[in-house]
């Protein structure tokens, strides 16, 4: 905590919660639960907001002013956090409180001072709770080498669905799981594996000082926290290639989209060599969105889901990533090489089981007609 500023300090009144202090806007989640309530956003010039099933909904009180975005910001930030944000004008961090981790971004922005608080449950959901279309979640986690791919939008529930996913494989396999993160979200419990969690700028400079130094640390499973460079996803795919599981995420909103994004980090003359790197290491790409569910009591996982069978790491390395997604609409059986699902289908699946209302799933439809010709068959 910084000093000379309070998490309790009572600065932000409002019209019928009384004037609360940051403690109190953060309990709030702990209240109502981080799957309903997500975020919390503060900023100069504005009510605070929380995105609430997935839309933003401001506190009824005052526009925030300067010195109270900093009795409600700083108490949040260690003195070399606050340093680092004064010099960088930006600063990643998180903060416990009960059984909520919070990942925090502030940032200086035209008004002044702003932050976004990510609330994340401490508890790891079980992995049949996440809500895959299909089992692959068993197939993965006992694959012993290549590459999965985590993708969507912030606040998808790339970094549950991942957690899920090692906290399965810790309870299950003896082995040795490293990640690297920014910011720690999740804190596993050493189960079976033997787990260790680095948070860059904490324990290691950036991420691609810890891929380096992980690879003398004898890692059966890594989880890069994003791969967001040419040189984090070019190590990414030689540790997939060379006998790891590997877990990265990627902001991208489909399949298609996420092969794409990774290739246009390279020049022209180096994305045949990725091309071919892809084809072989990759093993799963998962797209999610959260869609808000039909009886409004929180939100549920769509997925797109590319499971890297023959004839999608041929279009891979053949550069005709345009043509995977009639593979996705193709290959939907519940079988070893196929287990693919288009987000059209998953959405539509949905809707069928009154999960989710059939206007909402249109909206998060990446391809409207898809979904129309997903919801006409059995």
């Amino acid at each position: 905590m910084s000093q000379g500023y309070s998490i309790a300090a009572k600065v932000y009144p409002t019209e019928n919660l009384g004037i609360m202090s940051i403690l109190d806007m953060l309990n709030y989640f702990v209240e109502k639960g981080a799957m309903r309530v997500s975020d919390l956003h503060i900023k100069v010039g504005a009510a605070p907001s929380y995105r609430i099933n997935g839309d933003l909904i401001k506190l009824k009180g005052v526009t925030v002013t300067t010195e109270m975005a900093k009795q409600l910001i700083y108490p949040l930030l260690t003195e070399e956090n606050l340093a680092k944000f004064k010099t960088d004008y930006s600063v990643d961090c998180s903060y416990r409180l009960g059984t909520l981790q919070f990942r925090i971004n502030i940032f200086q922005e035209n008004d002044g001072i702003a932050a976004a608080i990510r609330a994340l449950s401490l508890d790891i959901p079980k992995i049949e709770q996440i809500g895959f279309p299909n089992n692959i979640w068993e197939d993965i986690i006992n694959k012993s080498q290549g590459l999965v791919l985590l993708t969507g939008i912030t606040g998808a529930g790339k970094s549950t669905t991942i957690a899920s996913l090692i906290d399965q494989i810790g309870e299950k396999n003896n082995c040795r799981i490293i990640t690297i993160e920014d910011p720690i979200e999740y804190i596993y419990p050493q189960k079976h594996a033997i787990i260790s969690q680095r948070e860059v700028g904490k324990d290691v400079h950036s991420f691609i000082d810890g891929l380096r130094s992980m690879m003398r640390e004898d890692p059966d499973i890594i989880f890069i926290g994003e791969m967001r460079d040419p040189e984090t996803i070019s190590m990414t795919l030689m540790a997939a290639e060379t006998g790891h599981l590997v877990f990265s995420t990627l902001h991208t909103r489909d399949v298609t989209g996420s092969i794409t994004r990774i290739l246009d980090y390279f020049p022209e003359g180096k994305q045949s060599e990725v091309r071919n790197q892809l084809s072989l290491g990759l093993r799963y790409i998962i797209c999610q969105k959260l869609v808000p569910k039909k009886d409004g009591t929180g939100r549920i996982a769509a997925m797109e889901i590319l499971s890297n069978n023959y004839a999608c790491a041929n279009l891979i390395r053949v550069g005709k990533v345009e043509q995977i997604y009639s593979q996705l609409q193709t290959k939907t059986r519940d079988k070893p090489d196929e287990k693919i699902i288009t987000m059209e289908s998953h959405l539509a699946r949905l809707v069928k089981e009154n999960k989710i209302d059939l206007l909402e799933a249109q909206k998060y439809a990446n391809n409207l007609a898809s979904f129309v010709d997903a919801m006409k068959r059995d």
